[in-house]
């Protein structure tokens, strides 16, 4: 089978794995399928216009959600098996998310002004519209979301009957329901105004990179760059993850792309399926944490710190050069660990030059680089992506094959408008959860409840904000996880000291650690089904290639000095101390790389693993090894560094690296 095709049963079982995340999606034709087209570019379309225009908070909110809500109930169905019909009850779900968009639209501030006293109609129509909210994220994403969020509602209407700490006076409908439904404290909320602003557009920034041939540009000139050695097929991994990932966000979208292209040349040179599997996820992962878009998550940091987008890139782009990294690290010890053969078939190395593919698509490195260009020039966010779309379209004209002409600009289009949908949904009903948060004190409840049990210490807190954000993100996801953390989990840190920013960034990079986590694992499941590999064994390679680079974000909270790798200085900081904590990171996480692969000049004796992962600690994470040392071991870093060196030496007085094994025994 040629690269780049997947037989029918794989296919399915990927488009399945997709749906989990997405949703089962219908695939209507004919007058059907003109009209979802149709509504699906409206949704686009009113956005584009809205970037441009001037529209209220509230109305450009309440339209979204619209939107989604109609879309979402024309495009998932009920349950798998009324797939590809739209079922009379399908109708009147949308013609109720109409109706309550139009009410709530055409109440304008005199409904926002009596949410304190609502009419009946105010309850009814609140209630309606909890319900549609729960209904469309429960077809989009799944049941976990919606669970969760019915949950909270009890915890606000009953929270009075539990004992202290958690009890509050207790809210009825009336109070609720308003709260959540008209003020911009609930539904409506920040991570609404953030997924209307800026969400959509960026997905839709997306669909049209990719309707432009983009992404498939991108893995061509990654294989073509490192095709030739053994070696280039991990490197072709992690290069063609960040270049396909920077400008999508998407974990499972990069996975997918790359693993039908990839797998082929790592099983010619020796991967196991489950090895293929980790990295191809975890190189999935790394579009979530890439600038110029990341994840959701990161335009909602931005919102909720009060900052510029351009900020949170700035933050980005060191712990992503150290991810990118640490799987390098990992793949250069792949290479020894499985003894890969000196060279490849000719038929896995790219038929053209790098050279000749940059003269012919090189345009396509303008997505890479064209938002934060139009940021830095002292344009919006917004503008930003706007102009970038634009750039998009008119350099798609450079070649014929790429061209973006009107039916296949439509389609893009409605394309980002549909990719939108199940994170509009997901923003909604996050929403519900952050409104009751709000409206109890839970959070504030929640610092003080975790800094108590951590007996107040920054790492320990630190370790249970992480478990709690991984808890969290193994029922729901990214975007979801990071909205109710930020509200319940940040702000213990930030109450023992740490800076906003650093907090936040903690929360999201274990938001993101989600994205391999089982049972949400969807990355790993991807490449599984791809590699024929158990998805649970490809799960734990996945965490084997991420979990060096998880360490790091200890270093923003635990570590005064380690904002530095946050691109941010303290007082007395300079761009010295920044080049210090770079190269202790690195080393750390080359030290751990060796000790999560049992492999460095040669295969690692367990002492010799154990003795690399107290290395990578030391410097990575001093502040544990210092907190279980009751603050007696000196210049953790020093040691850390020493032990490491001491290691290697031993490790090349000991000998050259292992015999090299055959491809079938590795």
């Amino acid at each position: 089978m040629a690269p780049g095709t997947l037989d029918e049963a794989t296919a399915a079982k990927l488009e399945e794995l997709i749906e989990a995340e997405e949703g089962s999606q219908n695939r209507f034709t004919g007058l059907l399928g003109h009209a979802g087209t149709a509504l699906a570019l409206a949704m686009s379309l009113f956005h584009l216009w809205a970037a441009w225009s001037i529209v209220p908070t509230t109305t450009l909110r309440f339209v979204h959600v619209g939107f989604a809500m109609a879309l979402g109930f024309y495009l998932f169905p009920l349950a798998r098996r009324f797939r590809h019909r739209l079922m009379p009850w399908d109708w009147a779900l949308i013609a109720a998310a109409l109706g309550v968009t139009w009410y709530l639209i055409a109440g304008g501030d005199e409904l926002l002004d009596r949410y304190v006293f609502p009419e009946p109609m105010d309850l009814v129509v609140g209630w309606v519209l909890i319900a549609l909210v729960l209904e469309v994220t429960r077809r989009t994403t799944g049941w976990i979301m919606p669970g969760l969020a019915a949950a909270f509602m009890l915890y606000a209407f009953w929270g009075n009957l539990l004992p202290p700490p958690w009890r509050h006076q207790g809210y009825d409908a009336e109070r609720l329901i308003p709260h959540l439904t008209i003020t911009l404290d609930g539904i409506f909320g920040t991570a609404v105004d953030v997924s209307a602003t800026l969400i959509i557009l960026f997905t839709i920034y997306g669909a049209i990179l990719q309707a432009s041939g983009a992404g498939k540009f991108f893995v061509d000139f990654s294989f073509a760059a490192t095709g030739g050695k053994a070696t280039s097929a991990g490197r072709t991994v992690v290069l063609s993850s960040f270049l396909l990932g920077g400008p999508s966000g998407s974990g499972v979208a990069t996975t997918v792309t790359l693993g039908t292209v990839a797998w082929p040349m790592m099983r010619r040179v020796g991967y196991r399926a489950d090895d293929a599997g980790g990295l191809l996820a975890a190189g999935g992962l790394g579009a979530i944490i890439s600038p110029p878009v990341l994840g959701a998550a990161a335009f909602l940091i931005a919102e909720y710190l009060k900052i510029g987008y351009l900020d949170v890139l700035r933050m980005a782009v060191v712990p992503t050069v150290l991810y990118y990294a640490s799987l390098l690290f990992m793949v250069e010890l792949d290479q020894r660990r499985i003894a890969a053969r000196a060279g490849m078939p000719e038929e896995t190395i790219a038929t053209e030059r790098p050279g000749a593919l940059v003269r012919r698509y090189g345009f396509h490195f303008t997505s890479l680089v064209a938002i934060v260009v139009f940021m830095v020039w002292g344009y919006s966010p917004t503008l930003s992506v706007l102009y970038a779309m634009l750039v998009a379209v008119a350099l798609s004209f450079v070649r014929p094959e790429t061209a973006l002409w009107p039916r296949r600009l439509v389609e893009a289009l409605a394309g980002g408008a549909v990719q939108a949908v199940g994170i509009a949904a997901t923003c909604a009903c996050a929403g519900i959860i952050v409104g009751v948060i709000t409206l109890t004190g839970l959070g504030l409840k929640f610092s003080d409840i975790a800094i108590q049990a951590a007996g107040g210490s920054l790492v320990v807190t630190a370790l249970y904000t992480a478990l709690i954000v991984w808890v969290v993100g193994l029922a729901v996801p990214v975007t979801a996880s990071y909205i109710i953390c930020a509200v319940v989990a940040a702000p213990a840190l930030i109450k023992l000291g740490v800076p906003d920013f650093a907090a936040h960034m903690f929360v999201f990079y274990y938001a993101v650690l989600s994205e391999v986590s089982p049972p949400t694992a969807l990355s790993p499941f991807a490449a599984a089904a791809i590699t024929g590999a158990g998805p649970y064994r490809t799960t734990l390679q996945a965490w084997k290639y991420t979990l060096p680079a998880f360490l790091l974000p200890f270093v923003f909270v635990t570590d005064p000095e380690g904002v530095g790798l946050l691109l941010s200085f303290r007082e007395g900081m300079g761009w010295g101390d920044v080049a210090w904590q770079v190269l202790l990171a690195a080393c750390g996480l080359a030290a751990l790389a060796a000790a999560a692969q049992g492999h460095a000049r040669r295969a690692l004796a367990l002492w010799e693993r154990a003795g690399f992962a107290l290395a990578g600690l030391l410097m990575i994470f001093p502040a544990l090894i210092e907190a279980a040392f009751a603050d007696a071991l000196p210049a953790p870093h020093w040691l850390g560094l020493g032990l490491a060196a001491g290691l290697l030496a031993l490790q090349r007085r000991g000998g050259a690296a292992a015999p090299p094994r055959s491809a079938k025994t590795a």
